[in-house]
Parts: structure tokens; sequence; C-alpha cells
């Protein structure tokens, strides 16, 4: 998840994203001294830690900022801002209201006193934080995704590591993992897990897909078996851009059923298939026959071992001509702290929510996994698409 600009998105004439722009680039050549060194002073890092201590509270008012639609009508306001006062009538929230969030929003620095303001009535703009809070997508994301399916789990996660299970999980529904439950979300819940899973992974599609389709060129009516191919957006992807493809998409029945329904939509129900299983069941086997293997984003939802064993069951269906392709965000590969940081964020909600065992990988250890299945990787593609993914290339030894 993750890196958060690509190197056009936010070059526009706007002060706040050219300003943050070039602010960010100074971060992406000594991103990792952030991990060796600890420069800051103590003053701020109490500050720092007082951050952390109000964390709910302080994303709680971050929605309410957006959601009620104050840092919009601050935005509007542009350079002459507007007032506690005028907010209030204008958006018929209490004055009370409007400025315990107001003030914490100053704290967060979302929101900036203008220049010119007087005490006795404060005058607000909105600063580069809260304009990322109100109009960034990623942000949204992210978000949404933590309110709606991470937020009242997250106070389990102690428990979670203590128990090696996600102890936040019930707080969604009654499953061993999540993944068997995705179809019974309510849609708000679906809305967000489905928004944060394709917002990131989805963007690297277009850049993957002709570093794929280069070594199947040659192969007739070439097949491909798609693991964990959730709602079938790659394999449509796929049928989009080959016309003799055929997609098996290997993943558990209530994702395989959506995702026929899916292909049919796309009118690709005779080039896609599914074959509905749980991959990490004992008497599992996967079927032989296929000129690639596609995984996208699906081995982070698997502890090191469980990805060792997935990597072994495929291992005997493949030949050594088979490539076996692996898309992952790495958070050690990406280009900005905050990127890492939200890879990081994510890791605690597969401990809490999603199974309890898995993570978001570093590139060594996830390789390691992957050859001690009897892999060796011929190929590493990092910074695909515009959130830094990287696709790896295995063969069979």
């Amino acid at each position: 998840m993750i890196y958060i600009f690509s190197d056009n998105q936010y070059r526009k004439n706007n002060f706040i994203l050219r300003d943050t722009y070039f602010s960010i680039l100074r971060y992406r050549e000594n991103m990792f001294d952030f991990y060796k060194n600890d420069s800051i002073d103590a003053v701020n890092a109490k500050f720092e830690a007082q951050k952390i201590a109000f964390a709910p509270l302080s994303f709680q008012a971050a929605r309410a900022l957006r959601n009620m639609g104050i840092l919009d009508a601050i935005s509007n306001a542009r350079k002459q801002g507007i007032t506690i006062s005028e907010l209030s009538q204008k958006l018929n929230i209490s004055l009370y209201g409007v400025g315990v969030l107001v003030e914490m929003g100053l704290g967060m620095g979302a929101i900036k006193i203008h220049k010119d303001s007087d005490e006795d009535d404060l005058r607000l703009t909105l600063g580069k934080i809260g304009f990322f809070l109100m109009k960034d997508e990623m942000t949204q994301v992210n978000m949404d995704f933590a309110q709606d399916i991470c937020y009242r789990g997250a106070e389990n996660l102690e428990q979670s590591i203590r128990e090696g299970k996600p102890a936040g999980l019930p707080h969604l529904g009654p499953w061993k993992t999540v993944y068997e439950g995705l179809s019974k979300l309510t849609e708000q819940q679906k809305k967000s897990w489905f928004g944060f899973d394709h917002f990131y992974s989805d963007l690297a599609f277009p850049e993957a897909l002709p570093i794929v389709f280069e070594r199947l060129a040659e192969q007739k009516d070439p097949r491909f078996f798609d693991i964990g191919g959730n709602t079938a957006k790659w394999a449509i992807a796929c049928c989009k851009y080959n016309k003799d493809v055929h997609v098996s998409i290997i993943d558990l029945p209530g994702q395989t059923a959506v995702a026929e329904k899916n292909a049919a939509a796309a009118d690709f129900a005779n080039r896609i298939d599914t074959i509905s299983c749980n991959v990490l069941d004992d008497t599992t086997e996967f079927p032989q026959g296929a000129d690639a293997v596609w995984m996208s984003q699906f081995l982070d939802c698997f502890s090191l071992k469980q990805v060792t064993k997935i990597l072994t069951k495929i291992h005997r269906a493949v030949t050594p001509e088979t490539n076996v392709y692996v898309l992952e965000p790495l958070w050690d590969k990406q280009r900005f702290e905050a990127a890492a940081y939200s890879l990081q964020a994510t890791s605690l909600y597969f401990t809490c929510i999603a199974n309890g065992n898995s993570k978001m990988y570093r590139y060594a250890e996830l390789k390691q996994a992957i050859e001690t299945a009897g892999f060796e990787l011929k190929e590493a593609h990092h910074n695909v698409g515009p959130n830094a993914y990287s696709l790896l290339r295995f063969r069979k030894k």
C-alpha cells in the first residue's frame, strides 16, 4: 500500500499540492534513516507520544471534520478564511460542536488560524493535512477501512497477539477468518473492504500485464491460474488484454461465486472458470496444466509457514517452465515513510481482524518462504504501478 504518490500525480498548479509534492521528494533518499536514527528532540518526541495516546479520539475527530462538511466549508472559504460562528450557522451545527472539532483540527494541523484572525472569533483556513484528509483518495480509502473494518476490533489487538488468533473479528461476524465472511459483511463494510483491497493492487495491473504476457505471447490459448482471485478483477483484465487466454480462479466458495457473476457480467464466462477450495486444507491439491500462476496481494493473507505450504502445493502442480508470479506491496521496498507506515499498520489488521497470523512482508522474508518450497526467483520488478508494488517471478527448481 503503498507508495503514496506517483511522480506526476500532484504536480498541479496548486500551492498545497505543489508544496507537498516537493516536500515528499526530500524524504525519498533517506527513508530508512527514520528506522536507524533517533534524532528527534525530547519535546517533539513527547508531542508525538501524545498524538499516539489520543489517536482514537483524533481519528474520530478527523472523520467528523470530513463527514460533517467542516473541512469542505473551510476549504471553500479559501484565503479569506471562515470563523467558527460562520461555520456553525452555515452547517447548522452548534458553536460548541464546531468549536471542539476545530480545536482538535488545529492540534492535528488539519486547520490553521488565519494570520489576520481576531482572538475573539478565530478565522480559519485549511491546512495541508486537512486537504489530504478531505481530498486524497488514498487517505479516504484508508480511513473508511479503518473505521468500518478495523476500529472496534483493534481493542483486541493485544489479545490477538497473545492467543495467535483474530480476537477482534467477532465484531464483524462469527468466522475463523475474515475471508470466510466477506460475502456476508454489510454493504458499507463490503464497500470499505473491497475499496481498500482494490485501490492498491488494481492500480498495478496496467504495468503488470505486459510484463506477464510478454512470456505468454508464444503460447497458444494460454491458461492462467489466478489463486486468490477474489472478485475476478485480474482475470477480467487478462481477458481484455489477451483475446486467447483462459483463467481459472482458485478461491473460497464465497469469493468464486462473486467472481463467476462478475466474469459473466463482463462477457467472459466462456474464458473464466472457478475452482472452489480452501488452499490450506490438507486435502486440497492444485490442478495441473497452467502456463502461468498468479497471486496478487494473496500471500500476505497467510503466515510464512502457510506461504511455504501453499507454494509447496503449487510446486507439485507446475512444471519447470511454468512462471509463478507474486504481486505484493513490500514495506521495505517503498519509496516513502508514509507508504511503509501504511503497510505496517495494515499488518495489525491481519493480526486482530483478518486471520491472526499474517502481515505485510519484507522482501527477503517473503522470498525465502517461497524459495523454501522449491522455487527460484528469476526476476523482480519493484515500484510497479503508482503504489510501488513488487512483481516477483519464480520458477520451479
